[in-house]
């Protein structure tokens, strides 16, 4: 099986420091739609990976939460793409959970639902804790530029091996090529 997983907020739709709180704010970031659409017709299984805080913030319910993915499956299947999953973690960041990245509890979930091995699986994500994650539940690490890509690079603790692309669209283009070659 041919699998993806993508951090959602700042890789799929533009992030906000004020958290997306309602389908109104859920804006996809340009060429991300279709490069989801490109995966699907290569026959790669997508995956979402998302920490939504916002949910114990009190910022939006869990119906909220529901509806923004709902709008991103549409807009997604309305691009020739299909999303299989949205794996989220609804928990403060001093919860303490497991599902929480940098954790790799939810990677782990999807590997264990899935029955994949993650070593040759890319996680897509723009922040250190998607790519401290990626590492610690085996998969491959890809950073994006957008999003909060651009601090995450700055970060001295980032592993220089790490992939870095423009956006999403050009990650897909760089994965489907490699799997053409």
């Amino acid at each position: 099986m041919k699998l993806v997983i993508l951090d959602r907020d700042g890789v799929i739709n533009e992030d906000s420091d004020d958290y997306i709180k309602s389908p109104d704010e859920w804006h996809p970031i340009p060429g991300s739609l279709a490069a989801i659409a490109r995966l699907h017709r290569a026959g790669w299984r997508v995956v979402v990976v998302t920490n939504q805080s916002g949910v114990a913030r009190g910022l939006f319910d869990l119906d909220t939460l529901m509806r923004i993915h709902d709008k991103m499956y549409r807009a997604v299947k309305e691009a020739g793409g299909q999303i299989d999953a949205v794996f989220f973690c609804p928990h403060m960041p001093d919860d303490n959970c497991l599902c929480r990245k940098p954790r790799p509890g939810l990677l782990l979930d999807v590997a264990s639902r899935l029955k994949i091995d993650l070593s040759s699986v890319p996680f897509i994500g723009d922040t250190l804790s998607d790519l401290q994650a990626a590492y610690s539940a085996g998969a491959r690490p890809v950073l994006v530029r957008t999003g909060k890509g651009i601090r995450t690079l700055e970060h001295p603790g980032l592993d220089p091996d790490v992939p870095v692309f423009r956006n999403l669209a050009s990650a897909v283009d760089a994965l489907l090529t490699s799997e053409n070659s």
